[in-house]
């Protein structure tokens, strides 16, 4: 069953591409190399608001147990490494699961 994992976080306008590199460049590979396999895509999405810049992650894991491997027993709570709490203006401190059950690819 994989399941998909879902987070915001916000940035001002200008650090906004600072820190859309670090998840791309930095988090997300430090994440696969501590061995969560499990962790097949990460969707990055953004959307500019009220001067801030809204980031909405969606993750995909192969399992609960994967996900627990990447963010620990408390699983619901945000992973956010130091170095991207320090970018981030705020951000939600829990991040939702769902159960994917179906993914349509229409051309």
């Amino acid at each position: 069953m994989k399941i998909i994992r879902t987070w915001k976080g916000w940035t001002t306008l200008e650090n906004a591409s600072i820190y859309e590199a670090l998840l791309i460049n930095e988090v997300f590979p430090a994440v696969k190399k501590k061995g969560v396999d499990g962790l097949e895509k990460v969707s990055i999405s953004t959307m500019e608001k009220n001067d801030e810049m809204e980031f909405f992650l969606v993750l995909q894991f192969d399992s609960l147990d994967s996900v627990k491997k990447f963010a620990g027993e408390s699983y619901n709570k945000a992973y956010i490494p130091d170095n991207a709490k320090r970018i981030l203006k705020r951000y939600d401190k829990t991040a939702d699961h769902f159960e994917l059950k179906e993914e349509l690819r229409l051309k």
